[in-house]
């Protein structure tokens, strides 16, 4: 289960990505981008983080292994599983993907051309604070020139 639910999250992903830096971004895109691609990876984690933490399929951690979001082994216990493992990575499938769409929709806003995006876009992808560290420095580096520019 776990392994087929890992690989659907990815193609999901993936194809959301696609739309994202490829196609036009009119409102049917980015409509599919944000609910077949970021609410559908949220409910896939909802669910798979309910049905890990009720105990009915797939306990996190080795048998006697605390699992907490306070230290680094009681992490390590909750990523000890393939459930563990396949909801955090739908968690920053999700949430990589939600900070490409806001990056997309804040530089279209200010008008940044597509072949900046695209960059920045894949580094959200395949790292996503860097990504999004990245734009910030960007936004934040044209917003000061534009503000000199009208002084």
């Amino acid at each position: 289960m776990w392994h087929m639910t890992f690989g659907a999250v990815n193609l999901l992903a993936i194809g959301a990505w696609i739309i994202l830096i490829f196609l036009p971004r009119r409102p049917l895109p980015m409509t599919v981008v944000l609910y077949l691609g970021v609410g559908l990876l949220c409910l896939v984690y909802a669910i798979g983080l309910t049905v890990i933490v009720s105990g009915l399929a797939d306990p996190v951690g080795p048998a006697g292994a605390q699992a907490s979001f306070t230290t680094i082994e009681g992490v390590r216990g909750i990523f000890a599983s393939d459930g563990g493992v396949t909801i955090g990575w739908t968690h920053y499938l999700a949430f990589d993907l939600f900070t490409g769409l806001w990056i997309a929709k804040d530089a279209d806003s200010k008008n940044f051309s597509r072949l900046v995006q695209g960059p920045i876009l894949f580094l959200t992808f395949m790292a996503g604070p860097a990504g999004l560290l990245v734009w910030l420095i960007l936004r934040e580096r044209r917003a000061r020139l534009y503000s000199r520019g009208k002084s």
